[in-house]
């Protein structure tokens, strides 16, 4: 079992949202075989608690324009780490710090990469 076409279209638009805002870092693992709630983790990087919180908020905005909106969003306020469910897509903005030291790649090393359009 892989992604579903629609969690890779919405991972491609968070992508391109985080992007849009300097989010650094941005992977996205396909855990579809590993974790029945999802098919997509995406991960990006803030530097600053301001700037996590910008990216969740312009995460948000970009799939609001598609009528997708979160089932579940924390921590956007607080801008350390910000979860936010889109149901086919959990989207983790995390301050660089705190991903540094909960280091999700790793805990998700089993799960392919979901390739992701030129942000640059």
């Amino acid at each position: 079992m892989t992604a579903t076409h629609r969690a890779v279209a919405l991972t491609e638009t968070v992508a391109r949202a985080a992007a849009d805002k300097k989010a650094e870092e941005i992977v996205a693992l396909d855990v579809s075989e590993h974790l029945p709630l999802a098919d997509v983790f995406l991960i990006a990087s803030g530097t600053s608690e301001r700037q996590v919180s910008a990216i969740a908020e312009g995460i948000e905005e970009a799939l609001l324009d598609q009528g997708v909106k979160a089932i579940r969003r924390e921590g956007v306020r607080e801008g350390r780490w910000a979860l936010m469910d889109f149901n086919d897509v959990i989207v983790h903005v995390m301050h660089q710090e705190d991903r540094a030291y909960y280091e999700l790649e790793r805990l998700w090393k089993d799960c392919p990469v979901v390739p992701l359009p030129d942000v640059s």
